[in-house]
């Protein structure tokens, strides 16, 4: 039996995520692959497997801790682990023991000092009434990054909320609750009160959300939304709210594309290539950006940032919701390296497995309800994108030709674009210019 050392994985860009749930226990064993703790990003959670199967000896971390690539997660003794890889392991305890440096992640066990005046700063918790004085804002409350990262994506003041942590510690819950306090008008944030002049209706003069009793009136059932929609849900309501959406409609004659990947499937049947719909619109998409270069833009306060690179994000479907996996420099890839690179990323969001890597970088997306139904709709801007497609079900119309109508398969565009950097009429020339290139695709040459 060797002892192995289970380390974090490459996760990307971020130096360090939260661990935010520990999947197994000291004595349990487990297969290779299998998750033992849950990391969670700004953009979203992700599980950490195991590189072996065995018996978990020790967990090297806790809730909370946060981790980076090369982290040690636990020491598991494992029976399949090379004897070669067992040697090392022997003298390990020596470099073993410099490992724990990442003692000094607990380091940060200061933070316990600065939790010593947090309850202090915590007492006037939301319950307290806007007119009356807050704590003091000098002090910052305790809580973790992805905490703090969640109540500024909902505008929620920390100083505020009281904490039902250990010692005070504020979680994601209070959050929550702080949340659902202010918008069925139980309580009121300190800005609030300021703006209202202590009166019972927000700045906005927005009525309370409604407090309903559903239980009253049928049976139901409460389900918890799953984390990737609570994620996504607050960036998704930041994006509406801040960005200026306008969304341009075109219709896409796709005829001759469509047997032309008809075509091409049947060809590489054998080897097990198959081209979808999307992997050709990717590539149109491409050509339509570099013509446009505004589209495949960032707004960075008084200035647009314009990228020389061309990162497509497509929407994927998952048990658990849909997540953005990103199609990195799309410009230097064929169809058929797009085709393989797409269904490798789906599966990985099927199974759970996308890396924080895998879902950054965008400079564009594209979400395709093709496959489901829809003829148009309104696709959300995945800031800090300026522009989004979306691609509906394709159908058969009458068109005219000019001498009678004919029948020609056409593809619903809607694309939404950020009206700060795009105006309407840029929005229908893309429109234009793309339906053209996907009704002949050689444009996609020039």
């Amino acid at each position: 039996m060797a002892l192995v050392e289970i380390k974090v994985p490459d996760i990307g860009d971020f130096d360090s995520v939260a661990v935010i749930e520990l999947l197994v226990k000291p004595g349990d064993t487990v297969k290779a692959e299998q998750s033992l703790i849950t990391v969670e990003s700004d953009k979203a959670s992700m599980e950490i497997p195991s590189s072996h199967g065995g018996v978990i000896k020790e967990l090297k971390v806790k809730l909370g801790d946060k981790v980076a690539m090369g982290s040690l997660v636990a020491l598991l003794e494992s029976s399949d682990a090379p004897s070669a890889a067992a040697a090392p392991a022997v003298p390990a305890p020596s470099p073993v023991a410099p490992v724990p440096a990442p003692a000094p992640a607990r380091a940060p066990a200061p933070a316990p000092v600065a939790a010593a005046p947090a309850p202090a700063a915590l007492a006037p918790a939301s319950a307290v009434p806007a007119h009356e004085p807050t704590a003091p804002r000098g002090q910052l409350p305790h809580a973790s990054p992805s905490v703090r990262k969640f109540a500024r994506e909902l505008g929620v003041p920390l100083e505020e909320v009281k904490g039902s942590g250990p010692k005070g510690r504020i979680i994601d819950t209070d959050i929550k609750n702080f949340t659902k306090s202010v918008m069925s008008g139980a309580a009121r944030t300190q800005a609030m009160g300021a703006a209202s002049g202590g009166g019972d209706g927000a700045s906005l003069g927005l009525l309370p959300w409604p407090k309903v009793d559903f239980a009253k009136f049928g049976p139901i059932e409460r389900k918890d939304l799953s984390r990737i929609k609570k994620i996504s849900g607050a960036n998704l309501h930041r994006n509406w709210v801040m960005i200026p959406h306008v969304t341009s409609y075109e219709d896409a004659d796709i005829t001759d594309l469509e047997a032309l990947r008809v075509q091409l499937n049947k060809e590489n049947e054998k080897v097990g290539i198959k081209f979808t719909m999307l992997a050709f619109v990717i590539k149109a998409a491409v050509a339509a950006l570099k013509k446009f270069p505004e589209f495949n833009a960032s707004l960075d306060g008084d200035q647009l940032v314009l990228k020389n690179y061309w990162n497509i994000g497509f929407a994927a479907d998952t048990p658990n919701g849909l997540v953005v996996p990103v199609l990195k420099n799309a410009d230097q890839k064929g169809l058929v390296e797009i085709s393989a690179e797409m269904a490798e990323l789906s599966k990985k969001a099927r199974d759970g497995k996308l890396g924080a890597g895998d879902m950054q970088g965008g400079t564009f997306s594209i979400s395709s309800l093709g496959g489901i139904g829809t003829t148009y709709f309104t696709p959300l801007i995945n800031a800090p994108e300026v522009a989004i497609l979306g691609l509906s079900r394709g159908a058969m119309k009458p068109v005219w030709d000019g001498k009678a109508f004919q029948p020609r398969l056409t593809l619903p565009l809607s694309l939404s674009y950020d009206h700060r950097v795009i105006d309407g009429a840029a929005g229908a020339r893309f429109n234009a210019h793309l339906a053209q290139v996907l009704g002949d695709f050689r444009r996609v040459l020039l």
